[in-house]
């Protein structure tokens, strides 16, 4: 027969609190965040700072002109008209091509959501044209349509079509089977499950490919103004870099391609985080 051993009884202690920690204020918080729009340009001055360093250790203005020396020529230009003229060119030119590619990708990403045919499809396609650079069709672009708009334009739509198509095809798979099946508890079908069910729920992939497809056909354009310059007598901003780069303007290459970025942050600010934030964030599906 067995004896049971009751547990020793270990004694009792006391720990010592830890100081409390004084959480930071909610004034200290609020005054951060009221200023946090500041943060981008104080990075775009620390990097003009350093620009400026350099362009006065080298001191060439030939090969590196200094910010100082780029913002005069982009004041000129802007002022005088003829920046500006570049600028529309290419903008109008982009708006058509990128237009037109959202809508070939939509039509693309309706067929791969219909059947199982045309997401085989859709794959199959993608997985061939989305790796190839659309400027590396400008050679065949020139030969089909010659130097005009619809050698950009072709270019362009190859550009904005493949990662848009890929991004919203995934994102339309990705959309949970129970919002589908409420959507048919309500009745929907077709193109109302579509417009009401699915773009909602995929938004936030069919914006990341919005925003890529921009960023493909924007620099596609730059690129193809540059190897073949104007297009029936009007050149875009990839024209006006390529022209002052034969006249040794360095500093108006240098313009030209700030004017190239300050777009490219301007239609990121301005129209897709505008878009996310009443989308989006708003809905509570993107922090």
């Amino acid at each position: 027969m067995t004896t049971l051993h009751e547990p020793p009884i270990r004694p009792e202690y006391i720990l010592p609190l830890r100081p409390v920690v004084a959480a930071p204020s909610s004034a200290a918080s609020v005054s951060l965040d009221r200023f946090g729009w500041l943060r981008k340009p104080a990075i775009l001055l620390a990097l003009a700072v350093v620009w400026e360093s350099l362009a006065r250790w080298f001191d060439n203005d030939l090969l590196l002109p200094g910010a100082l020396q780029t913002g005069r020529a982009f004041v000129d230009g802007m002022l005088s008209g003829e920046l500006i003229g570049y600028v529309s060119v290419s903008l109008a030119i982009l708006g058509q091509g990128f237009l037109l590619g959202v809508a070939g990708s939509f039509l693309l990403t309706w067929l791969a959501v219909s059947n199982r045919f045309g997401r085989e499809l859709i794959d199959t396609l993608t997985s061939m044209f989305n790796p190839l650079p659309a400027i590396a069709l400008l050679p065949l672009a020139l030969l089909w349509f010659g130097l005009g708009k619809g050698s950009l334009l072709m270019v362009l739509v190859h550009s904005v079509v493949w990662p848009l198509t890929l991004n919203a095809s995934a994102g339309f798979r990705a959309v949970p089977e129970t919002l589908r099946m409420a959507g048919r508890n309500y009745g929907l079908g077709g193109l109302r499950m579509v417009l009401q069910i699915l773009i909602p729920a995929a938004l936030p992939a069919i914006l990341s490919g919005l925003k890529i497809g921009w960023a493909f056909a924007w620099r596609t354009l730059i690129a193809a103004e540059l190897v073949f310059g104007s297009t029936s007598g009007q050149g875009g901003l990839g024209w006006y870099i390529f022209q002052s780069r034969n006249e040794l303007f360095t500093d108006k290459v240098f313009a030209g391609l700030a004017t190239v970025i300050l777009i490219g942050l301007a239609i990121e600010h301005f129209v897709f985080q505008a878009l996310e934030r009443v989308t989006v964030r708003r809905w509570g599906m993107q922090r």
